[in-house]
């Protein structure tokens, strides 16, 4: 399997760690049935074996420092972890800001809208989602500007259940989505008006080498806007708590390693971009994005039998009860990083290629 994902959780990413809220009231919310929270592209049998190996990598920290591990971790984790992430928390894999007044649901589209505005995209004109995920983000901008979007993702399952769902959205002439890696996207020099990635590129081994391949299929003069998974200024690599929480963030998202806000804007500049903002949008005035994390550990205890009791009736497969309880540790560990202010999954850039 070539390619890479975002899935998207850009991303949105990571992020479907909301899912320990939702699994005992979303499938019937959502329509779906308990024997749809399955593996992604794995057989039944394969989940809890592969899961093992997900988990086998964070045992041997060297693995994650080799690029050409990190293919394989990801596309595993997102085997592992789709259907469970659209379970419980869409087709948008990533986070936005809470706006008061508003659903999660509105403040997923508005954040997503907000990258076709940026991009100034037109009608007619082609854009490229690096890392898209299921396509939520894509179907969202492709509504809004009416531009034609090119998805990619690593995830050949994610490829499959994207092409679905912009179909039954009747989006289908907008949308197309391929399986590859976003590190060698598929694509000819200057083809696009525009390019975007929302909490995906935190994937790349390499951010640089992810940047240049966007830089190199970007029409010149064009934009490219970036929503970046960093460390804040509060972050402190002598805090045993933050580095806790970074690791457990690394671990539950299949992160090779988080970058600091300071890193991001000078690696587009490396890669060639006039970088005409850099600033995180998870700062106040803005509210909280991790107030969905927040969970009750009755609320957890009670989803945890429910999959527990699916997974011993045969429903669904052996090893989704291990995938969700480290769902529910990324969560405490992602709602500790906005608590203290050390992490932001939001940090925008917008590139310009000159």
């Amino acid at each position: 399997m070539v390619g890479w994902a975002m899935v998207g959780l850009a991303g949105l990413i990571a992020v479907g760690a909301y899912y320990a809220l939702c699994i005992a009231g979303a499938a019937e919310q959502r329509g779906k049935r308990a024997v749809e929270l399955g593996g992604g592209s794995l057989t039944r049998e394969q989940v809890k074996s592969h899961y093992h190996t997900y988990a086998a990598f964070f045992e041997k920290p060297k693995q994650i420092e080799t690029p050409g591990n990190v293919p394989k971790l990801v596309d595993t984790f997102y085997n592992l972890v789709t259907d469970i992430y659209e379970w419980g928390w869409g087709q948008s894999f990533h986070f936005s800001p809470a706006v008061p007044g508003k659903s999660h649901r509105d403040e997923t589209r508005l954040h997503e809208e907000m990258v076709a505005d940026l991009l100034q995209l037109k009608p007619g004109q082609r854009v490229v989602d690096v890392g898209c995920g299921v396509g939520g983000p894509m179907r969202a901008i492709a509504a809004h500007s009416q531009s034609h979007v090119t998805g990619i993702t690593i995830n050949d399952y994610q490829v499959a259940r994207a092409r679905s769902h912009n179909k039954k959205a009747g989006l289908d002439y907008l949308c197309e989505v391929v399986c590859g890696n976003f590190m060698h996207m598929p694509f000819e020099d200057n083809s696009f008006d525009g390019a975007y990635s929302i909490e995906a590129t935190c994937h790349a081994p390499v951010l640089r080498d992810v940047y240049a391949e966007v830089f190199r299929v970007l029409k010149p003069g064009h934009l490219y806007v970036t929503y970046e998974w960093v460390t804040t200024p509060k972050f402190r690599a002598d805090n045993p708590e933050h580095v806790e929480i970074i690791h457990g963030i690394e671990h539950g998202d299949a992160l090779p390693g988080l970058r600091s806000y300071k890193e991001v804007g000078e690696i587009a500049k490396a890669a060639g971009f006039e970088v005409l903002e850099d600033r995180d949008l998870a700062l106040a005035p803005a509210h909280p994005w991790w107030k969905r994390l927040k969970m009750g550990r009755l609320a957890y205890y009670r989803n945890h039998v429910v999959i527990a009791l699916l997974s011993f009736l045969g429903i669904a497969p052996q090893g989704v009860v291990d995938v969700h309880e480290m769902l529910f540790k990324t969560a405490l560990h992602l709602t500790r990083g906005g608590e203290t202010g050390i992490f932001s999954p939001m940090h925008l850039l917008v590139c310009r290629k000159p």
